[in-house]
């Protein structure tokens, strides 16, 4: 009988440069990601974990809003709204991206009007978003309604993956 076992990549950096960017109430102004191919490595599932930080004197009971988008096809041919899978600003031009195109992945909300806090969100599944397949070519895409920029420097928040793959023997 051949048994499965669960075989976990190394963590890979998302780039997200998530500094200074501006908060948005409606979340359709934010911050998307490089684009992650996996027409190769071939992951069944990759967990995201992330760790954002907010800026000066932001307002307590908003959100940091982590979605992820998937697609058959690369967003450098073509695009979902404004995402085009490059580390960017964007403003996306059609509000109803956000809830068919992008599958929410995380929530921090911001529980305190303290300046320079961390926020770490836990690693959740890609394909769990997508019904349990993961996608060709995926990414993030993050905003926020916190009132103020985010922290200006880059290395108080990061975005990672694990791949996960199953061998049988």
């Amino acid at each position: 009988m051949a048994t499965a076992t669960v075989n976990y990549s190394s963590n890979t950096s998302i780039t997200c440069s998530v500094a200074s960017t501006a908060s948005s109430a409606t979340f359709v102004a934010g911050r998307e990601s490089n684009e992650i191919d996996n027409t190769t490595d071939k992951f069944m599932d990759a967990t995201v974990r992330g760790k954002v930080t907010v800026g000066t004197t932001p307002t307590a009971n908003t959100q940091i809003n982590v979605y992820v988008w998937g697609s058959d096809v690369s967003l450098a041919t073509t695009a979902i709204d404004t995402l085009d899978g490059t580390d960017s600003a964007e403003t996306l031009t059609n509000t109803g991206v956000l809830y068919s195109a992008l599958r929410l992945l995380a929530v921090i909300t911001v529980t305190a009007a303290t300046s320079d806090i961390s926020y770490d969100f836990p690693p959740s599944s890609v394909a769990a978003r997508f019904g349990g397949a993961m996608p060709k070519f995926w990414g993030l895409y993050v905003a926020h309604s916190t009132g103020v920029n985010l922290h200006a420097t880059g290395g108080n928040h990061f975005f990672e993956f694990v791949g996960i793959k199953y061998d049988v023997a």
